[in-house]
């Protein structure tokens, strides 16, 4: 058993500003006597290396595996191995930053090495990649030279400090930041003169007294020595681990991950790094600790969740004051620990719902920011935009509910970790047979219960928020191979929604978060994307039952179209279940539309104001950007997933994003997405701030010219129209100003959700 206690190297939180090169130059030369000069190099390039490399380098998407948003990441080094290897027949070696290795040679076993050389720091791969941009830069003017590959699955080049002679003659165009402006001249002698110093790390705050006792008191109360107390602790574990937790000091968020460990608190933590957290643990004592995180925030996978008093009496309220007894606490073999309706039957349900409801959209969030952030395939499952919307918990009835649960709890099992090959595919048959089996029994669950209660499928039986939680309300948008989740009804009205209760919501995080494996084999991630159908209907079913008996039919072909029978056949697990009755009277002919509308002004948040472009708008924004919005067809499908459009006038700088939802015939089927693209009815999402981890370009409009950009996109017919429209208002990756605008994005973002913003990532931006 492999004990090594990691060795953390904690960075510190930096101001978002750059000095100017003068006052850089000043410092430098007033302070090297006292030893400053260093202090001030070390922040300025660290404040580079988040705005010019962070940008592409972080998560598990990160090139050659040079994964920047930490100390320890720069100084693992670069790997030739993929991540996202659609090829692997196999589950892949495991390489996550902060667990699967905690010492140089550990990482160089891995097959990792060093950037940086600090024997001879002008030899190492970081320092010439940097030199090779000063000496081959991007023109600054018209397109991107030949033999730049931005495409998602490129060929990667991933030069050892041996090897780089030869790539430099290869691809001298290819210095870093790769197909960007490289740095200023101040800026390129900052960051060389930090990597002879040996890249060193800023120092981190210690820990105020305030915030070392909070730890212990969390510490304390998730490690209690009754069943219950374990039991709460492990449910905790399972659906927290890729939280950025954090306690508020004076104001400022101090990061942390939750970790199971070898050792108790008050010592250092001795990690167990399992694949999944729900694997073994492989010791009969351990512990869930808290474990600072030197990390810079990247969108894409930050994901804050305040640990404060508010919370624990929450949790002391929700699953040790409830009256239950746990006699037992499960095991964790395979069948038991994938199946949180074995694992966790003790828990009430209703504890378990109101739970994940308190932060619904971290709950889903946790499946668009997790391990599967990356992907065509694993995303192809969703529809570009919907809207979510949960049953009530007070629908819960704790004793029949978990019965109902307990009974179907081996058809609701969800793909294990055993899927690890291509013969394993042909399990596929089973989970389908075990999801036929869990619908017929939720379809006369619903028949029996609606014959004998006062269950019925009315507006009340909506969750709206209580008045005060903005979480009732959710879209979620889908980019192709990345998707955000936002509160509030965002955009139009959608073409789907799903409504979801607690064995959804619970099956969701243990199929894509708990379970999904990134290095799994690509027979795991299949038979996940497969899986995930059945969920999506299953969301979908849900909302049809509110809608009329007569249209519901109607409404699923529609959404389903030219999809085999076997998925329509798929959507109703017994036929009686169609005809039974919706206690809403609806007055017109479009009852989706009269039902989204009426949960659109009737859940807490669901107006999701934060993203209207009305306030503060000029009347000629809104009326183009009304007509932007309302105008659906095929011209839309030439714009970007994710625009960012920066409108500029007298007094205003402001930040809209532009989110295209291409409209498909249905999203049933793996493979030949692009065959059921159906162009006029694709449509813009206008929002006001920041919508996407990735964007895919930058627009700067004069305020003056607002409508004429609108009707510009109006026009677009063909590729070349588009290439005029970016010509005109795009920000083009070589452009000399694309990095002035990229930082004030960042600060603008920063101003707009301080807690929430991160670093975007550019490597989807296209190329001119």
């Amino acid at each position: 058993m492999n004990r090594t206690l990691p060795h953390i190297t904690e960075s510190l939180t930096l101001s978002p500003n750059f000095k100017s090169s003068f006052l850089l130059l000043f410092v430098c030369v007033l302070f090297t006597a006292t030893g400053k000069a260093s202090d001030t190099i070390t922040t300025q390039a660290n404040q580079l290396l988040q705005q010019r490399c962070m940008v592409c380098h972080g998560c598990y998407d990160a090139p050659c595996q040079l994964k920047l948003e930490a100390q320890i990441g720069l100084e693992r080094g670069a790997s030739k191995d993929l991540v996202y290897d659609s090829s692997r027949l196999r589950a892949g070696n495991l390489t996550r930053l902060f667990d699967d290795g905690f010492t140089q040679q550990q990482w160089r076993d891995k097959g990792f090495y060093s950037v940086l050389a600090n024997d001879r720091p002008e030899l190492g791969v970081m320092h010439r990649m940097l030199e090779l941009k000063q000496t081959n830069p991007l023109p600054p003017r018209g397109s991107i030279p030949d033999g730049f590959d931005f495409s998602l699955y490129r060929d990667q080049q991933c030069p050892k400090q041996s090897e780089f002679d030869k790539f430099e003659k290869d691809y001298p165009l290819w210095g870093m930041p790769y197909g960007f402006p490289g740095l200023d001249p101040q800026q390129h002698q900052t960051m060389l003169s930090w990597i002879k110093q040996g890249a060193p790390a800023p120092e981190t705050a210690p820990l105020s007294a305030s915030t070392q006792q909070a730890l212990g008191q969390w510490e304390a109360f998730l490690n209690g020595k009754s069943n219950k107390q374990k039991l709460m602790s492990r449910y905790l574990y399972e659906h927290l681990f890729l939280a950025a937790i954090y306690f508020e000091d004076n104001g400022t968020p101090v990061w942390f991950r939750l970790v199971r460990s070898y050792t108790q608190p008050g010592r250092n933590i001795g990690l167990i790094a399992s694949r999944r957290p729900y694997d073994d643990p492989r010791t009969s004592e351990f512990y869930y600790r808290l474990q600072r995180m030197p990390v810079t925030a990247l969108t894409k996978r930050h994901m804050p969740y305040q640990f404060n008093q508010a919370r624990l009496d929450l949790y002391e309220e929700l699953f040790l004051s409830a009256d239950y007894k746990v006699t037992e606490l499960p095991g964790y073999t395979s069948d038991i620990a994938s199946n949180p309706f074995k694992s966790f039957r003790d828990i009430p349900v209703r504890s378990r719902y109101l739970f994940l409801l308190q932060e619904a959209q971290f709950s889903i969030m946790n499946f668009i920011k997790g391990p599967v952030c990356r992907g065509q395939v694993a995303l192809s499952v969703i529809d570009e935009q919907f809207w979510v919307m949960f049953v009530s918990p007070d629908l819960v009835n704790q004793e029949l509910d978990a019965d109902f649960l307990a009974r179907e709890s081996d058809n609701l099992r969800l793909p294990s970790d055993s899927i690890e090959s291509v013969i394993s595919l042909f399990d596929w048959r089973k989970y389908a047979k075990s999801e036929a089996r869990y619908k017929t029994a939720k379809a006369k669950y619903f028949q029996e219960e609606f014959q004998h209660s006062e269950r019925a499928f009315d507006m009340d039986t909506i969750w709206d928020g209580n008045g005060t939680n903005d979480n009732a309300a959710l879209t979620i948008f889908r980019h192709f191979d990345t998707a955000s989740v936002v509160k509030g009804f965002v955009g139009d009205i959608p073409k789907t929604a799903w409504v979801i209760g607690y064995p959804l919501l619970e099956r969701i995080h243990y199929l894509l978060v708990s379970g999904y494996d990134v290095y799994g084999s690509v027979s795991h991630q299949l038979v996940s994307r497969l899986y995930m159908d059945f969920l999506r209907m299953d969301g979908e079913f849900n909302f049809l039952m509110y809608m009329p008996p007569e249209t519901r039919v109607e409404l699923r072909d529609y959404w389903y179209r030219d999809a085999r029978n076997a998925s329509k056949d798929a959507f109703f697990g017994d036929k009686g279940i169609v005809n039974q009755p919706s206690s809403i009277a609806f007055k017109t002919s479009d009852p989706k539309r009269e039902f989204l509308t009426s949960m659109r002004n009737r859940i807490h948040g669901a107006d999701a104001k934060p993203y209207n472009y009305h306030p503060g708008a000029s009347a000629t924004m809104v009326s183009a950007f009304d007509e932007l919005q309302s105008n659906v067809g095929a011209h839309n499908n030439f714009m970007p997933h994710v625009s960012f459009v920066n409108v500029i006038g007298p007094g205003r700088d402001q930040v809209y994003s532009f989110i295209r939802n291409t409209g498909y015939s249905n999203i049933a089927q793996l493979f030949r997405e692009s065959e059921r693209i159906i162009p006029s009815e694709s449509s813009l999402t206008v929002v006001r701030g920041f919508i996407g981890a990735y964007p895919n370009y930058f627009f700067q409009v004069a305020e003056s010219q607002i409508t004429l950009f609108a009707d510009d996109i109006a026009a677009i017919k063909s590729k070349a129209d588009y290439e005029a429209l970016v010509e005109h208002y795009g920000v083009h990756r070589n452009a000399p100003w694309f990095w002035r605008v990229s930082d004030k994005f960042h600060k603008m973002q920063r101003e707009q959700d301080p807690m929430n913003a991160g670093l975007m990532d550019y490597n989807r931006y296209q190329s001119h």
